[in-house]
């Protein structure tokens, strides 16, 4: 570390210097260490809804260019994608998320699985277990449990795989509820990461968790699962404001636990603004880091910067993944059912890339 630190250094005064040269600030580094990021991601679970509508998205040169292209040339080698076991539609089940896979493949890039484990959105406060377990005893559901993620795996073998989503509380409740029933909670996710590893060696088994407090404990708790990477959700508006607050979080996790961590899911508004009728998740000054990261194209830019540099020193950072960057308003503009996140996406209102594209592999 002491190396990566006088590296860093050195390039910190360099990046100064150069600034005041009057180069372009949008095409300026916020931070440049010699440490590469292993996984550069996007979640993209509902491009395959929003490509059905024949959206034409811009490159940086205003150019009307393939949606996966251009984050290709971009930097993104990794695509994030959720998994819901028997969902009421097509969205998010396994043939969709089959043949979205397939596609992505032919485009270059790596599978990064999140089961949910639920028939819906499991976080923090809904870990609902999917409709045809939800009767069964513990006994059948360790064998569903068992069985489904045999099959996932066989079926799309993903580069990373996380055995529940944002599970701070535990998954499949009540049976697997971390507080109420820890023991049977751990077991599920021993058998879940037993399957993978009988099923795919080569798929890496990650535990995700929501922000960092409270994280040193939880993963004591994960000390008898066998998983690769510990992964964190890190978003302002929930998680606090203070990025030197999440490093030092993550150093810790890192050196206690001896995993390979990342930042499974982040995002931030390019503009307070909206494009549709529908509610957003941030609209409000107070949500965002302010002064440092404003709510503009370069604001968004310099917020991914220095996440992505904060990630890079830690010993054991390797990967970060940017959430709802495919979420425009592709429901139209008087949508109240549209996306609450068109401010976060990573293209502008007009389907532009923003700048923030460019800090997916700076030293490129």
């Amino acid at each position: 570390m002491d190396y990566y630190r006088s590296i860093f250094l050195v390039l910190f005064f360099i990046s100064l210097i150069s600034c005041s040269e009057g180069k372009d600030e949008v095409d300026q580094p916020l931070i440049m260490i010699e440490k590469k990021m292993t996984f550069r991601g996007a979640d993209l679970s509902a491009y395959p809804q929003i490509a059905s509508r024949n959206l034409n998205f811009l490159n940086h040169n205003s150019d009307v260019e393939d949606f996966l292209s251009i984050l290709k040339k971009s930097g993104v080698n990794i695509i994030r994608l959720k998994l819901w076991v028997n969902p009421t539609d097509r969205v998010a089940s396994l043939s969709e998320v089959e043949d979205f896979s397939t596609h992505i493949r032919s485009k270059g890039y790596q599978i990064w699985l999140t089961l949910h484990y639920s028939d819906t959105w499991a976080d923090p406060g809904h870990q609902e277990k999917p409709k045809a377990w939800q009767n069964i005893s513990y006994e059948q559901l360790k064998d569903s449990v068992r069985e489904y993620t045999k099959k996932v795996v066989a079926t799309l073998r993903p580069e990373i795989i996380q055995i529940g989503n944002e599970i701070n509380n535990g998954f499949l409740f009540p049976d697997g509820n971390l507080h109420s029933n820890e023991i049977q909670c751990i077991e599920l996710l021993q058998i879940a990461s037993e399957a993978v590893r009988q099923t795919n060696a080569a798929s890496k088994i990650m535990i995700h968790y929501a922000g960092h407090s409270g994280s040193n404990s939880f993963f004591q708790k994960m000390a008898n699962v066998d998983y690769d990477f510990i992964g964190l959700s890190y978003y302002p508006i929930w998680h606090g404001k203070d990025l030197n607050t999440l490093a030092g979080r993550m150093n810790e996790l890192s050196n206690s636990f001896g995993k390979q961590l990342l930042i499974a899911e982040t995002a931030y508004p390019f503009t307070l603004g909206w494009n549709d009728y529908t509610n957003n998740i941030v609209g409000l000054e107070s949500q965002i880091i302010l002064p440092d990261f404003p709510p503009t194209g370069l604001g968004q830019a310099n917020f991914f910067k220095a996440l992505y540099t904060k990630i890079l020193e830690v010993e054991d950072g390797i990967g970060i993944c940017y959430w709802g960057g495919e979420l425009v308003a592709f429901d139209g503009p008087t949508s109240q059912n549209g996306s609450p996140w068109e401010n976060q996406a990573l293209f502008d209102f007009t389907l532009k890339s923003l700048p923030i594209l460019k800090e997916f592999n700076p030293q490129k």
